[in-house]
């Protein structure tokens, strides 16, 4: 089955091409989310860069932030559910796709209109993958659906972290805000080799061949009655959970070079990292258990409310401290609540649930970071920066305290 096949949704009569093994097929889904996400996160620590060289302002850095953000909520909305019908391998070749177009416009943009262009385009090769790659994580661990969830938010967190720390050490190089996105498309652009290459699995969903485009049309989101109340809760824990790391990936550069009076960029990125790598780590790490999520709800409040005060005291160690603890109380929280509700999800519907999941996950980068952004314009970045962590901190104590008390309900009625 060859890729133009796939897009026409008319499979081969024959398969065809490398026939590569589970895991092979793993690593090539894993590593094309893992690249993609680190290449729209590449430009964390240039954000104070290009801010000072295009003359932006704290408001105009957060919208080249969530063009990317609402770029990927609008094809996750539009598309989530392709790979179910053009097959998974394609879905991921045309994300990589994608992902060269925007990182190539990105690194070359003198305006911010050109900046929000690339980020969009990122921020849909980002969609086009989501669904596509957990989707089929899942299907090649079929007796192991823990841990499919599990490399999911591993390659997607490790990306997301890993993105600043490269970008703050290749922007040492000649070229500060174009040599991070030279080497990473050119290593981007080898995971296009195996792509092609690769005997593809039938999708799951072959529409009729009479109205084959018709499936692509968008469709409304919907979720399955058993998997109601699992979903709400991963979405309510991925929108404040996102929120926290948005505001780690676009205006905490900023706040942490000034809290440590420091240009350094390679330090910067790994500031900013540090929460998504946490987060990563924690999927390496079995905790079960009704007070997994509590537990990891609180630790992430408690440590975003630290962040705040780190940078009142100017204090670098609990700067540190508190990103790592609250990366690891969401990885732990959500880690829980995802893996929910990816079992309680039909196959056939699971690249558009899971994407369905990330819609709502992904606008807490965009709402609140944007809100951000305008308090920082008027009132100033620290305390702009003060409030927004502890309405977040707030905001995850009591969804622990909801979800302790929900948990101890439960566990009283069936006594």
């Amino acid at each position: 089955m060859t890729v133009f096949s796939e897009l026409r949704m008319r499979p081969a009569a024959a398969p065809a091409g490398w026939n590569a093994t589970t895991t092979a097929r793993l690593v090539i889904s894993g590593a094309v989310i893992f690249m993609l996400l680190v290449g729209a996160n590449l430009a964390t620590p240039l954000y104070p860069l290009l801010q000072a060289n295009l003359g932006l302002s704290s408001l105009e850095v957060t919208a080249a932030f969530a063009s990317y953000v609402l770029a990927l909520v609008g094809t996750l909305l539009l598309a989530g559910h392709w790979s179910d019908h053009i097959g998974r391998r394609a879905a991921l070749l045309v994300a990589v796709l994608a992902g060269l177009a925007g990182g190539w416009i990105f690194a070359e943009a003198g305006t911010l209109v050109a900046l929000c262009a690339g980020r969009a385009l990122q921020g849909t090769a980002v969609a086009l993958a989501t669904g596509a790659s957990a989707a089929a994580l899942r299907e090649l661990l079929p007796s192991r659906p823990e841990w499919a969830s599990r490399f999911t938010l591993l390659a997607s967190s490790g990306g997301v972290a890993t993105g600043p720390v490269i970008g703050g050490l290749l922007s040492l190089l000649p070229g500060a805000t174009t040599a991070p996105y030279v080497v990473h498309s050119l290593l981007l652009a080898a995971l296009l080799v195996p792509l092609y290459l690769i005997r593809a699995r039938p999708a799951i969903m072959v529409p009729a061949v009479s109205r084959p485009l018709h499936a692509l049309a968008p469709r409304r989101p919907s979720v399955s009655r058993q998997a109601r109340g699992a979903f709400w809760l991963a979405s309510g824990v991925g929108f404040l959970s996102f929120a926290v790391f948005g505001f780690s990936l676009s205006l905490a550069p900023g706040y942490f070079a000034q809290v440590l009076g420091t240009d350094s960029r390679p330090l910067i990125g790994v500031l900013a990292g540090l929460p998504l790598g946490a987060s990563a780590l924690s999927q390496l790490v079995t905790l079960r258990g009704r007070l997994a999520v509590p537990a990891g709800l609180a630790v992430l409040g408690v440590s975003v409310m630290l962040l705040g005060a780190a940078g009142a005291w100017h204090s670098p160690m609990l700067l540190v401290a508190a990103a790592v603890t609250a990366g690891l109380g969401q990885g732990i929280a959500f880690r829980t609540v995802f893996n929910d509700v990816a079992a309680r999800v039909e196959p056939a519907r699971h690249a558009q649930i899971i994407s369905t999941v990330y819609v709502i996950t992904y606008l807490g980068s965009a709402a609140p970071v944007l809100g951000l952004g305008w308090a920082s314009a008027v009132f100033g970045m620290a305390a702009a920066v003060q409030s927004f962590v502890l309405l977040c901190g707030v905001a995850a104590l009591a969804l622990s305290a909801a979800t302790l008390t929900a948990s101890l309900t439960r566990e009283g009625s069936q006594r």
